[in-house]
């Protein structure tokens, strides 16, 4: 029978060998992810960092007004709580449940200090994090020169990434939430997405019918995200697991 869960289902903790696996092995906690959970908020003290292994995290910006918009997502290719490591312990942003699942949680202290310990964890997180940085750079580009429909399939395409199957459970709200857009301009786009066949959406729930459909309708910064992760965190997809 296969594991049902396994702190290596995360491609960072999956990349590590075991001299600088095992340390950090015996601190990780396995924690459910509810749907709309929060993580952290801003300006909070952070305790824990995430190693998202089937959920989802959003990383949200919140105005004073209450609008809010993504600046990135982690899933099972990242850690949540960068700040932990870069040298502080809040941020002014959010970190939000996207997807229910599961992940491995962290205790700050036992991260730092790892981090300091072991270069090889070392230069993984921080290519982690300038690929992070990429997708934060990139989202803020779309969403200032792109369409809706070329941000929904954008997102909705990243989310496939991190996803075993092509089923999102999400409603369009929570989509224009992530997007920071209206929730009318998400549900044209969703059924302009829908008519030509590329997803079905039914309460809550959006099927992604046509992959390759969506890649056709996307800009071009689902591409520069895809790119430059695969390129910084080339030895995590390839590292054999043991």
């Amino acid at each position: 029978m296969p594991t049902l869960h396994d702190p290596k289902q995360n491609h960072l903790l999956a990349a590590l060998l075991l001299p600088d696996f095992e340390p950090l092995a015996v601190h990780l906690e396995l924690v459910p992810m509810a749907l709309g959970q929060m993580l952290y908020e801003p300006g909070s003290q952070m305790r824990h960092a995430y190693f998202p292994t089937t959920s989802i995290v959003s990383l949200h910006y919140v105005t004073e007004s209450g609008a809010s918009a993504e600046t990135a997502g982690v899933g099972n290719e990242g850690v949540v709580g960068i700040s932990l490591f870069m040298g502080g312990d809040s941020t002014p942003s959010s970190a939000v449940v996207q997807t229910a699942g599961h992940a491995y949680r962290l205790d700050r202290h036992t991260l730092k200090e790892e981090f300091n310990r072991a270069d090889a964890l070392q230069r993984l997180l921080l290519r982690y994090t300038q690929a992070l940085m990429t997708q934060m750079a990139q989202t803020a580009v779309c969403n200032r020169h792109h369409s809706v429909e070329q941000q929904l399939c954008r997102w909705l395409l990243l989310t496939l990434d991190r996803l075993p199957d092509r089923e999102l459970v999400m409603t369009q709200e929570l989509v224009a939430s992530m997007l920071g857009v209206r929730r009318e301009s998400v549900t044209d786009a969703a059924g302009n997405l829908q008519a030509a066949g590329y997803i079905r959406y039914r309460r809550g729930h959006i099927g992604v019918l046509d992959r390759m459909g969506l890649e056709t309708r996307a800009c071009e910064c689902y591409g520069v995200v895809k790119k430059e992760i695969d390129r910084l965190l080339s030895d995590v997809h390839h590292r054999p697991r043991t």
